[in-house]
């Protein structure tokens, strides 16, 4: 699947579920104002919290990125490239955008 397909499908999942409030605007995705993926070339941009970046990085399952807004305080953003991974990390994005931490730590 193309980049823009996966990126489509993920935006629609989200977007389809009353209770995660997302909005899109072009290719980034937010929750109450607060940006928290987008679509970077044929990566899936997120920002995550510092640890889990550095441990997806770490596994080499992302590379650190510039995302489309400044990070919040402690959180990091990545680009990740295989799409299995971009429901799962969106979700993770999701719910530090919310503002809690992943994890049960808010």
């Amino acid at each position: 699947m193309t980049e823009s397909a996966a990126f489509e499908t993920l935006a629609i999942q989200l977007l389809d579920d009353p209770d995660r409030d997302v909005s899109r605007s072009g290719d980034t995705l937010s929750v109450h104002g607060r940006v928290f993926a987008a679509l970077g070339g044929d990566s899936l941009l997120v920002q995550l919290p510092g640890a889990r970046a550095d441990d997806l990085i770490a596994r080499g399952m992302a590379a650190v990125a510039e995302g489309p807004v400044a990070a919040a305080p402690a959180a990091r953003w990545v680009s990740v490239t295989d799409q299995e991974d971009w429901p799962e990390l969106a979700a993770e994005a999701h719910v530090l955008a919310e503002g809690h931490v992943p994890g049960g730590q808010s």
